[in-house]
């Protein structure tokens, strides 16, 4: 059993259908997939950036919490070197005594500064992480509201369409015995001076 050239042209065409709204939701598909893992990818990001701002507060927290450490064991050494020129019977407040006084006093305040520091450069670096995650989550979004699966399956198919078009009127025009454009079929005469469909 053999089929016409009719036939087979008639499947051909039907394949190529078939395969254009396949590729069409194929392409409404994958860009559906691409907008999900935008935002999932953004939503990861922020919650990174929360995670990276309590690490700041963290870092803040544990900087007073040294310098209060720090503060209670310099106010500890002062006491028991302060006790103990008053018990030999040294004079507190002059000489040499208020000058080892002064210098551990200038000692903690230097400690102090350092340790402040190092807490705000560690919030300073968790923050400017939280910054970089937001911009990224806002990028992400920004992306994924620039993907319209509706307008990939669109263009999919019209590409499709264009494509059977192409082979409707080769088949047509093959067997009509000659051009459909010399019958009076304007679509066909625009293909023949197109060259094709572009």
């Amino acid at each position: 059993m053999g089929f016409s050239a009719g036939t087979l042209a008639n499947i051909s065409m039907a394949s190529q259908v078939a395969g254009g709204v396949t590729s069409a939701f194929g392409a409404y598909t994958s860009a559906s997939g691409q907008r999900a893992n935008l935002n999932a990818q953004a939503r990861i990001a922020e919650s990174n950036a929360r995670i990276s701002e309590l690490g700041a507060q963290a870092e803040l927290r544990d900087g007073q919490q040294r310098v209060a450490a720090l503060t209670m064991r310099a106010g500890q050494l002062k006491g028991s070197q302060r006790a103990a020129l008053a018990a030999n019977g040294v004079a507190l407040d002059t000489g040499s005594a208020a000058e080892v006084q002064q210098s551990g006093d200038v000692m903690k305040e230097i400690d102090r500064a350092t340790l402040e520091t190092q807490a705000a450069r560690a919030a300073f670096g968790q923050r400017m992480q939280a910054t970089n995650q937001r911009s990224q989550a806002a990028m992400a979004r920004a992306n994924a509201s620039a993907i319209n699966p509706a307008m990939a399956f669109g263009t999919s198919l019209l590409g499709s369409a264009g494509s059977v078009a192409e082979s409707w009127y080769r088949f047509k025009g093959n067997t009509s015995g000659g051009t459909l454009g010399d019958k009076g079929d304007p679509i066909w005469g625009l293909y023949q001076l197109n060259n094709g469909w572009r």
